[in-house]
């Protein structure tokens, strides 16, 4: 039997919710240009924002994503906009983690450079690894666990294309431009350590995925069995 319940209202509903929150991430964009302390890299940090965005919004108007995407898509960018202010090598997260929880992560835990860079590459596998996912789902008519393993190959692949991409951006830049465009901090392990990164957040986004889909498949059981 067809259900005859009308998924429009939803579907409006969604389509609302989404353009508060591209407005949301469109006011947050500008205030964080506002007074930036490293104007001149300002417009190469945000080539990629822009091309983003230009991407989410011609494939959410022909294939409109689930709102748990787009949500998770603008997400990932939200993390791009403080690191792009900030070069991602001088977010400041000392001193607010200080002044808020009276707690210095980089004394008490020993590091010595910033890793706010390696937050966004572990958030960017744990955050697509889902949007990568429902697209294979829906477009390819592929499996679960099939889309689950490509997914992880596709993160893995990107990632690896990114690093590329900055290495050869690196080599037509001044040394000093490339390396704060890089942010490698002086680790020569730098890409091969945020491909790595990138790899472990799809696979802990791929963990929390499978374990979702076993609870609902145990929650649907007992209503299955008392249909029989």
């Amino acid at each position: 039997m067809v259900d005859s319940t009308d998924s429009r209202p939803d579907a409006a509903r969604q389509r609302i919710v989404k353009r508060w929150l591209f407005g949301l991430f469109c006011a947050t964009w500008v205030v964080s240009c506002l007074y930036p302390p490293y104007p001149q890299e300002l417009i190469l940090q945000h080539i990629p924002t822009g091309l983003a965005i230009g991407a989410l919004i011609v494939i959410d108007r022909f294939q409109a994503l689930s709102l748990h995407s787009y949500a998770a898509t603008l997400a990932f960018l939200l993390l791009h906009l403080l690191g792009a202010r900030y070069l991602y090598s001088n977010v400041p997260f000392d001193e607010w983690s200080q002044m808020l929880l009276g707690f210095d992560p980089s004394v008490s835990l020993g590091w010595r450079r910033n890793h706010y860079d390696r937050l966004v590459h572990f958030c960017y596998g744990l955050l697509f690894v889902g949007v990568i996912r429902e697209f294979l789902e829906r477009r390819l008519a592929l499996s679960r666990a099939a889309s689950h393993v490509i997914a992880i190959g596709m993160i893995v692949a990107s990632g690896t294309i990114y690093e590329l991409l900055e290495w050869f951006i690196a080599l037509a830049l001044s040394p000093d431009a490339a390396e704060a465009y890089n942010g490698q901090q002086g680790d020569m392990w730098d890409a091969q350590k945020d491909m790595a990164l990138a790899l472990g957040g799809a696979l802990v986004g791929t963990l929390i995925a499978m374990c979702r889909d076993q609870r609902a498949s145990l929650r649907a059981a007992p209503a299955d069995q008392q249909s029989v």
